[in-house]
């Protein structure tokens, strides 16, 4: 069993959703960026997502777009963020780690070189969000051979094809996009996600995470309620440009417990 399943098999267990941090790796600069990934699990992170800095980031905001722009600024590059993993993983060998982002950089290093190098770091899971199912099957194949997650995502416009398609390729969990726009949106139409997440997480016998445009820890809990897990980037990132320097990792620690709190307040009653 892979980490990021007996997370998610401990949480139902104990009747809890999953809390999935999104930071960029290199923002504002490398080394802090074990310290924050420290400091989300402290806050009460289950696993971390951890953004990849790409240049053209098509599915991100101006904010995630920004920290992308300070982490290339800084020199960061596919091989350090695996570094970074590396560096985390050896003092927490149990948070589990989703690399996020965009192909480029993994076509650039190679499957084969890319997928090795992860295992080896103790990545566990993998999100690139321009690698539709039907594009990345060697891909895909090479990552469930290393025991490795492809998680994919699903939009509010996927028809349901889609949804069988994610649910034969992919593992660890599947990322909905909870409205139609980039990170950083907050127009969630709660109504519509109480429609499509039963139908999602029947369809694809995987827990659903949900992400884009949860801000504070009310919508977190309204979503909370209605998914597995709740995936929060962009406030973060936000957290860490306002932040002293000296000061962001308890600020983020801080932001973090929150969403947290909110999360262990829903009920095993309101489980959806």
């Amino acid at each position: 069993m892979s980490r990021i399943q007996s997370v998610f098999q401990s949480l139902q267990a104990a009747g809890r959703k999953a809390l999935i941090p999104f930071i960029t790796a290199g923002d504002p600069d490398g080394e802090l960026t074990v310290p924050f990934m420290r400091a989300l699990v402290a806050g009460g992170a289950d696993i971390i997502e951890l953004g990849v800095p790409f240049s053209d980031p098509m599915a991100d905001g101006p904010t995630i777009q920004r920290a992308s722009e300070r982490a290339l600024a800084g020199g960061m590059s596919l091989s350090r963020v695996l570094d970074i993993v590396r560096e985390f993983r050896a003092g927490d060998a149990t948070t589990p780690v989703v690399l996020m982002g965009y192909a480029n950089p993994i076509e650039a290093m190679g499957h084969a070189a890319f997928t090795a190098a992860a295992r080896e770091a103790g990545v566990d899971g993998v999100l690139v969000v321009d690698y539709p199912p039907e594009e990345c099957a060697e891909f895909t194949a090479g990552l469930r051979a290393a025991g490795l997650d492809q998680i994919f995502m699903l939009a509010p416009t996927s028809p349901e094809q889609r949804f069988r398609d994610v649910a034969q390729a992919g593992g660890g969990y599947i990322y909905y996009v909870s409205l139609k726009g980039v990170t950083g949106a907050a127009n969630i139409d709660f109504d519509e996600l109480g429609r499509r997440i039963p139908r999602i997480r029947a369809a694809v016998g995987m827990p659903v995470s949900v992400g884009f445009g949860i801000r504070d820890a009310a919508s977190a809990k309204k979503i909370g309620a209605l998914a597995d897990a709740v995936v929060i980037g962009s406030r973060i990132v936000e957290e860490i440009e306002a932040s002293p320097r000296e000061r962001a990792a308890a600020q983020v620690e801080t932001f973090v417990r929150g969403i947290r709190r909110a999360l262990d307040e829903i009920t095993i009653g309101a489980t959806a």
